[in-house]
């Protein structure tokens, strides 16, 4: 029997615990898996939460303790007052880790595309307490901007079948190569993470937030990148170039075929690499 659209999502979420972090002006939901001795913390994508890594979350978990933030402004979580910037938002995230790792144990830290730029400022934070710093897909480089493709856009009137046509097809432009694999769970997961979206990331992910905290950073420092992810459009020298001062290049990882979600779009690809850790 297939799975429903909403069937793995429910199933992750009701393995896991949770962890409410109380601030002034609201609240953020972390949740956290399995009993591994190591720590993995995950950071989703801009316009997203936690269910950007909901494919790799069962796997990380058979050997690892794996927390999820849905960070503030995102998913479940309550955009705080004051939380408008990338090193406002990484000092919540960063005051979260402090509630859900128990004090002064090491952890690894993976982030996808904007989680990658709050990772980094968090990396920089706890110092050698990170061990390793995971990038997917990260922007924040100050480099030049990739010409974009044009996406579609929900028109008043439309049923909701042509609603999930629209998103499906911007999905397969913007961040799944494979047009097969932008199925109808991407296409449900991406209609809820941007109707719950409250923070504007505008443009920090064309900034240089993460180049600039690079030289920071005390973990070993790892990249993922998709071949075919429509935000570099192949132009993968000059991401090569920003991080080789900061990493091996052995730690420079290529996808062969995948777009930019790649833990939705490659999990078993993303997941060795942070097993292999």
């Amino acid at each position: 029997m297939n799975d429903g659209p909403n069937d793995l999502p429910a199933r992750v979420e009701a393995s896991a615990s949770r962890h409410v972090m109380a601030r002034p002006g609201g609240t953020v939901f972390w949740r956290l898996w399995g009993n591994g001795r190591r720590s993995l913390v995950l950071l989703h994508g801009a316009s997203g939460s936690w269910t950007h890594w909901v494919k790799c979350i069962p796997g990380l978990a058979e050997h690892s303790r794996v927390i999820a933030p849905d960070m503030p402004g995102f998913g479940n979580s309550d955009l705080l007052p004051d939380a408008h910037t990338a090193e406002a938002l990484a000092e919540l995230v960063a005051e979260g880790i402090e509630e859900v790792v128990p004090t002064e144990t090491p952890f690894d830290l993976a982030g996808f595309s904007f989680g990658g730029i709050i990772g980094t400022h968090v990396a920089a934070r706890f110092g050698a307490r990170v061990r390793n710093l995971i990038l997917l897909g990260p922007g924040g480089l100050g480099l030049p901007p990739t010409p974009m493709p044009v996406l579609s856009s929900v028109q008043p009137g439309m049923s909701a079948e042509e609603e999930r046509a629209v998103h499906r097809d911007n999905l397969r432009v913007l961040m799944i190569a494979d047009p097969d694999k932008a199925d109808d769970l991407a296409v449900t997961l991406q209609i809820k993470n941007l109707r719950r979206a409250r923070f504007r990331s505008g443009r920090i992910p064309a900034s240089d937030a993460l180049v600039r905290m690079l030289p920071a950073v005390r973990a070993r420092i790892v990249t993922i990148w998709g071949e075919r992810d429509a935000f570099i459009g192949g132009n993968f020298e000059p991401r090569r170039r920003a991080f080789a001062p900061f990493q091996s290049q052995g730690d420079f990882h290529m996808i062969a075929g995948a777009g930019h979600w790649l833990p939705y779009e490659a999990p078993d690809e993303v997941n060795a690499i942070l097993r292999g850790l």
